[in-house]
């Protein structure tokens, strides 16, 4: 075995020997803070071994196929009965979710260096058993080794929200956050069920290829009903309106860390890899309706977050807006909906990321997230303010900077996709979303910065960025720029994936009445299996 069939494995195992490292270890100092930065560093540098060397560990595949292929592939048996597989690999979304979530932790370690101050060998812990569940997620090529860890994320989430979110709300805010997530995710559990039930394999390459080639053995009521089952637990997750009601509450809550990584990434990740690959007629039918409430999110995520005063609350409902004008920008189903939507996925964890870190350094110097009583701090906190506004900037599109690239493939996305009937009304209003997000944050800079002095803000002097606080920083904006100068560096390599769900052809009339005579002759007794034939050969009236 060369370290391309190990490189994934070792990208998993690296955070959960820091949880056991962590387990062992007394407090001492800021022994746990150190060796979950170590941690983290070594599991980013493993992770960026994946996009060197991703062109040479993919399969060959032919052109025009219709089979998705993957790099740095391990499989191994893991339960002989039901045949469940230890399978892993990557492909070109995959790969940068990994890279990402790497880059994520050791920040969330230096924002969360003065911030927890006790239990800290809990925190960490937790930290990284979260980090482990992501990068399992992001890699798993096995349905059920999938299940396992998207259940397993819940876990650590719910109990850094409960345990140490930043007011008495906290545990309620776990409790809606958990609710919200678990009860999808047991609908999910039965669909996945189902799926086994009808292809004997929970192999995701395999169910893949019998989806793109119309194979799955289901009646049109059953593939309805799972991919439903699907769906809706990955809008939750993600989530789309009116799916939010958890989100406010668990970034309002979450510690600066955990809120990185809360929304958007796994729930969008999993809405392309099931939804759209192993349901693809049913996500075409239901697209229209998607796009819909992608444009209603937007315009409701945006004005809401304009009449707040709380930073954490702005965030959040702008987190909904720009989910949602991702959920559009996928739903379109056409080359530059997708390339731009998953593209922004990317340009989200870092704008966004970026933004919860100087939220989370601003509420260390003032101990309040309330616009209202902080003002007037520009003069004082001059690099401060530099960052909030090239961060500001970042998540409103501006030219140069990387959310323009995907904010411009999905408008030309939306503009062109023939699943709706008015594809000139989708497209304006994910425009005016782009619009509100500039009113809100600059409004927001206007108020926390250059207002009159607050309450807290005229009794607290405050200090600027330290050299920790650059540390964590300054990657992020180095990134606005890379990504936003050179994202064919990125787009290359997810351009294969928009390619191949836009494509998707539905099934002949023959096809679909075959699988379905199929279906319906398994379900007869035996002494009618003459009939299932006449149904099967089209010759029954």
């Amino acid at each position: 075995m060369t370290i391309n069939d190990l490189i994934l494995t070792l990208i998993l195992l690296t955070p959960l020997a820091g949880v056991a490292i962590l387990a062992l270890l007394p407090q001492r100092g800021k022994s746990h803070q150190w060796v979950a930065l170590i941690i983290t560093l070594l599991t980013f540098f493993f992770t960026l071994h994946l996009p060197v060397n991703f062109h040479q560990a993919q399969t060959v595949i032919a052109p025009g196929s219709r089979v998705l292929n993957f790099a740095f592939e391990f499989d191994r048996i893991w339960i002989p009965s039901p045949i469940i597989h230890y399978h892993v690999g990557v492909d070109g979304l995959s790969m940068w979710l990994i890279v990402l979530s790497g880059l994520l932790a050791p920040l969330g370690v230096l924002a969360s260096w003065r911030t927890i101050a006790s239990r800290q060998k809990l925190f960490y812990s937790l930290f990284l058993l979260q980090q482990v569940a992501i990068l399992g997620l992001f890699m798993s090529l096995d349905l059920f080794l999938f299940y396992a860890f998207f259940e397993l994320a819940l876990v650590p989430m719910t109990l850094l929200i409960a345990i140490y979110g930043r007011t008495g709300n906290r545990q309620k805010a776990a409790m809606k956050y958990f609710l919200y997530n678990f009860i999808p995710s047991a609908i999910l559990l039965v669909g996945v069920i189902w799926i086994y039930a009808k292809t004997g394999t929970f192999q995701i390459p395999h169910l893949l290829t019998l989806a793109a080639n119309h194979g799955i053995n289901g009646t049109s009521a059953g593939m309805w009903l799972a991919s439903l089952a699907f769906l809706i637990a990955f809008a939750v997750k993600i989530p789309i309106f009116p799916l939010h009601g958890w989100l406010s509450d668990a970034i309002s809550e979450a510690p600066t860390a955990a809120v990185m990584i809360l929304a958007g990434k796994i729930g969008l990740y999993s809405l392309l890899r099931f939804s759209f690959g192993i349901f693809p007629e049913q996500s075409h039918r239901i697209a229209p309706l998607m796009i819909a409430l992608g444009a209603i999110g937007i315009v409701y995520g945006a004005c809401v977050a304009l009449i707040q005063d709380d930073l954490k609350r702005l965030a959040a409902f702008s987190t909904l807006g720009h989910l949602s004008f991702i959920t559009l920008g996928i739903f379109t189903f056409t080359v530059n909906g997708l390339d731009g939507g998953m593209y922004q996925i990317l340009n989200h964890g870092i704008s966004g990321g970026a933004l919860f870190l100087l939220m989370g350094f601003l509420y260390e110097r003032y101990g309040t997230y309330d616009m209202r009583e902080l003002g007037g701090i520009a003069g004082k906190l001059p690099w401060m303010v530099t960052l909030f506004v090239i961060t500001a900037l970042s998540n409103v599109g501006l030219p140069m900077l990387n959310s323009f690239v995907g904010e411009f493939l999905i408008l030309s996305g939306t503009a062109g996709n023939t699943l709706t009937k008015c594809p000139w009304l989708w497209t304006t209003i994910a425009t005016t979303g782009v619009i509100f997000a500039a009113a809100y944050l600059l409004t927001m800079i206007q108020r926390v910065f250059y207002a009159n002095l607050g309450a807290t803000t005229s009794e607290t002097t405050g200090w600027d960025i330290t050299p920790r606080e650059h540390l964590a920083l300054w990657p992020l904006v180095a990134l606005f720029l890379y990504m936003g100068l050179s994202s064919p560096t990125f787009t290359r390599s997810l351009d294969p994936l928009g390619v191949h769900y836009s494509g998707y052809t539905p099934a002949p009339a023959d096809t679909i009445r075959k699988v379905e005579a199929e279906t319906y002759s398994q379900s007869l007794p035996a002494n009618t299996t003459a009939v299932a034939s006449a149904i099967r050969t089209g010759d029954a009236r």
